[in-house]
């Protein structure tokens, strides 16, 4: 499988050649376009369960489509449904990403949901974070760009709305930015404070800021 991401950081594209035989899974929506040797599968993946707990609780869509190279080579092209960047991960055991940032993936990777704890709370995606494990390559979207953050032992802070994911050997804890008024005032809110040794993959806007800019501008209707 070879890929390439076009058109970055405001309006990625995912391209994805695929050899024969070999496949790719993606989620539900995301494709732009596909050569006619590609075919399309639909399923739950994970069962029916698996499948409700990440569409419910992990801000996923239900079914799984795989697109598979099955009648010779071909190519695929993937998107996200908002405006930003993609990020590509070589993964060789876990990674955890906020909901609605997956993809697309190697089909040999698991995509569960992972109960965050008490002390999760990222934003509009509640206390649920994205967990995907194994070998192969991961896809994940943002809204705005994506930039790299390295901690080596050491803490970093961050506004939970600017979250896109991160590696093992991090932990941590969301607390308020401030006092209660600068929390309730500031119009920061909530941050996360991580810790640890791993990277950090944050994304350039806030989807939740951008919906409390635009809603002011939406029109209303009259009685």
């Amino acid at each position: 499988m070879r890929y390439e991401i076009m058109h970055r950081p405001s309006f990625s594209l995912l391209e994805v050649e695929l050899e024969r035989g070999e496949a790719i899974q993606a989620e539900s929506g995301a494709m732009v376009h596909m050569s006619p040797t590609i075919t399309l599968e639909t399923k739950a993946k994970g069962g029916v369960f698996g499948a409700l707990k990440r569409s419910v609780l992990g801000g996923e869509s239900f079914f799984i489509n795989t697109f598979r190279a099955e009648n010779g080579p071909g190519t695929v092209g993937l998107a996200p449904a908002y405006p930003g960047d993609i990020e590509v991960f070589e993964l060789n055991g876990t990674i955890y990403a906020q909901s609605g940032a997956f993809l697309a993936s190697s089909e040999e990777i698991s995509i569960d949901t992972k109960w965050g704890g008490t002390k999760t709370f990222f934003g509009r995606e509640g206390l649920f974070l994205l967990k995907m494990q194994g070998r192969g390559t991961v896809f994940l979207s943002s809204f705005g760009a994506i930039y790299k953050k390295e901690l080596h032992n050491e803490r970093f802070v961050i506004d939970t709305g600017h979250m896109v994911a991160f590696s093992e050997g991090l932990d941590f804890k969301v607390k308020r930015v401030g006092s209660l008024k600068s929390t309730l005032f500031s119009g920061e809110g909530l941050v996360a404070e991580f810790y640890g040794t791993g990277t950090l993959y944050i994304q350039t806007r806030s989807l939740d800021s951008f919906v409390g800019w635009l809603i002011p501008y939406l029109p209303k209707r009259s009685d």
